[in-house]
C-alpha cells in the first residue's frame, strides 16, 4: 500500500499546489568564498567569505563579521549607492 505519485502542478493563481517542489533556492556551489550561509544570529544569508565565526554553546556558528549590524549598515550603504546611481541615469 504505497501512496500514489503525485506530479507538481502550480495552479493558475500559483499559490496552491499538489506537491512541493523539491531543491533549495540557494544554488549548490562548489567554491567557498562563494557559498551562501545563514547568520546564526540574525538568520540574514551572506556570502561565507564575509562571515565569520563565533562560539555558540561549544560550537563554531557561522555570523556576520565584524558584527550584524555593521554588517545590516554597509548593506544599506550599498543600496543607497546604487539608488543614486540609477536616478541619476
Amino acid at each position: 500500500m504505497s501512496k500514489p505519485v503525485t506530479k507538481t502542478k502550480i495552479l493558475d493563481d500559483g499559490l496552491r499546489y499538489q506537491s512541493k517542489v523539491g531543491g533549495s533556492p540557494f544554488n549548490a556551489v562548489v567554491h567557498f568564498n562563494t557559498s551562501m550561509m545563514s547568520c546564526f544570529l540574525c538568520g540574514t544569508h551572506r556570502v561565507r567569505s564575509s562571515m565569520g565565526t563565533r562560539k555558540f554553546i561549544g560550537k563554531s556558528q557561522a555570523v556576520c563579521a565584524p558584527s550584524c549590524k555593521a554588517a545590516r549598515e554597509a548593506d544599506a550603504a550599498v543600496a543607497a549607492d546604487s539608488k543614486k546611481g540609477q536616478i541619476a541615469t
